[in-house]
């Protein structure tokens, strides 16, 4: 069986996803990508369907022996989740969750400050709201983002990923309306084994592309 083939950039992904995107009807549609990588996937989503471009801010619990592990998330509207199996486990404690929690709920305000100038989510009624990110490995972050953009009432609520593996998809899929993800490779290897560049961005580098997506959307036929 050959191996699914894999994106050259987060750049390339956003294309591919916006393709399949295209599929499906979006009405008052917005890109709500997840800092800081699934900006770059979001931004191309808006650019090729001209649609506005914002984030959705979260962050991940890591555990204690590996940050990158999560083991539950922090949203920017103060929804909070634990995986209950970890705790039981023993792979943290309930102080170890309550200080991640509030280090991680004070970062969430610093990048709302640096990429929304403090404003909250925008106002999603009647919308379509299409969720972002570069890829993930256990879903934790990614449905923490779909509780907060829940809370604020689209119409209709999709989730797009260039990379994801199936329990990963299994869990998401319920939680929204449609769930498109190109690559479901098991096992994942973590994400960034499926991209040729995975480089990191920088604050300046995301709020650069918000601003580039909003002046190209106003210039837009």
């Amino acid at each position: 069986m050959n191996e699914p083939q894999r994106f050259r950039d987060r750049a390339e992904a956003g294309q591919r996803l916006a393709e399949r995107l295209r599929e499906l009807p979006i009405e008052r549609g917005i890109v709500l990508a997840l800092p800081r990588g699934g900006v770059l996937v979001g931004y191309e989503i808006a650019r090729i369907l001209q649609l506005p471009l914002d984030v959705i801010l979260t962050r991940k619990i890591g555990a204690p022996f590996n940050p990158e592990y999560a083991i539950g998330v922090v949203a920017e509207n103060g929804f909070v989740s634990v995986n209950r199996q970890e705790l039981e486990l023993g792979v943290a404690t309930p102080d170890y969750i309550a200080r991640a929690v509030r280090e991680l709920s004070a970062e969430l305000m610093r990048r709302r400050q640096r990429y929304r100038g403090g404003r909250p989510l925008p106002d999603l009624t009647g919308r379509t709201a299409i969720i972002v990110d570069d890829g993930v490995a256990t879903g934790f972050t990614m449905l923490g983002a779909i509780a907060a953009v829940k809370e604020q009432h689209p119409a209709r609520l999709i989730a797009a990923l260039p990379v994801a593996p199936p329990q990963a998809v299994e869990q998401l899929a319920p939680q929204v309306d449609d769930l498109v993800v190109l690559l479901t490779p098991d096992p994942l290897d973590g994400v960034g084994a499926w991209y040729e560049d995975f480089r990191q961005l920088d604050d300046n580098e995301v709020v650069a592309l918000l601003q580039r997506a909003q002046q190209e959307l106003a210039q837009a036929p």
